[in-house]
């Protein structure tokens, strides 16, 4: 097939191998336009960018596909379809009709349930027992097309935000790749979502972000797990030079009661919450690198009965 991809983070990264490794005609790759990242803050491009550069695929970087040319770029690929894996723009119904057999989209979750930006963290902290992946035709609502396939799995009780993206992401692969062939061969078969069970997957920000330990200790668990290894739960502990901030970066549930925020086991670093702790096992303080529990106890202790905000 000749093929548009577009995708920016590594997620989408996996799904672009498999259908380079295919031999579909790759006839462009579109991504977020290059960044400024790390200490030194340089423009360096996407994942899905670099990944296009080694393979020798032509690369567009929009900073709006809404722009009258990038439809009319589209058209004149003559496309069969168009693959979209976690690009970050919106899509004029324009564009995604250019395609002669329209554009799919592979969205992490198990629709109708977390569409939008942020469906792998959401699952998690919610205590969701499966999520999946799936591929939709794309319409003009939000992740509201047709479903043509999909892939279910469990969320463990250790799962964090990063082990489930890497499994959903090899998951996904496949799966799109399948789709569009069956797309091709007149084979695939769409189902309407559900109009019951609609959930969104809001982009987390920093108040999602802000660890909440006045709440079970399985919603705090889960708020831990599905925001790591980023942009990470975090808490303000308290020292000589004022509040300190602190990320959670991975904790279990432990049988323990005590006042919701405050150290009860300073060994095991065990908080305690509306119902029950939860024992922090790994975490991430300010301008440190991530440590276990006992080596960020080493060098910032937290005695029992210290109060965390």
């Amino acid at each position: 097939m000749r093929l548009a991809f577009f995708g920016t983070p590594t997620f989408a990264v996996t799904v672009l191998a498999e259908l380079v490794r295919r031999g579909h005609d790759i006839a462009c790759v579109y991504s977020q336009p290059p960044a400024r990242r790390g200490r030194g803050h340089d423009l360096q491009p996407s994942p899905v960018h670099l990944f296009a550069n080694d393979h020798g695929l032509t690369v567009r970087t929009p900073v709006s596909m809404r722009a009258p040319e990038e439809a009319a770029v589209l058209k004149a690929l003559q496309l069969d379809a168009a693959a979209v894996v976690a690009f970050g723009q919106i899509l004029t119904q324009e564009v995604l009709d250019a395609p002669r057999l329209g554009s799919f989209n592979l969205h992490a979750s198990l629709l109708p349930r977390w569409r939008g930006a942020a469906p792998i963290q959401r699952a998690i902290m919610a205590g969701d027992a499966m999520t999946g992946v799936m591929v939709m035709r794309m319409t003009a609502g939000l992740d509201e097309g047709p479903v043509l396939a999909g892939c279910s799995t469990p969320i463990g009780d250790a799962d964090t935000a990063g082990s489930l993206h890497d499994r959903l992401s090899s998951l996904g692969a496949p799966l799109m790749a399948d789709t569009l062939e069956a797309v091709a061969a007149g084979t695939a078969v769409e189902s309407p979502q559900s109009a019951d069970g609609v959930t969104y997957a809001r982009k987390i920000g920093p108040k999602a972000s802000h660890l909440r330990f006045a709440r079970s200790a399985a919603l705090v668990d889960c708020q831990i797990r599905g925001l790591s290894p980023t942009p990470g739960a975090w808490f303000n502990a308290p020292s000589e030079r004022g509040p300190t901030r602190i990320k959670a970066l991975l904790s279990e549930v432990v049988e323990c009661e005590g006042p919701a925020g405050q150290v009860l086991d300073a060994d095991g670093l065990v908080v305690g919450c509306s119902q029950g702790a939860v024992r922090i096992l790994s975490a991430q303080r300010e301008g440190r690198g991530v440590q276990s529990a006992a080596e960020l106890l080493r060098g910032f202790p937290l005695s029992p009965g210290t109060q965390l905000s």
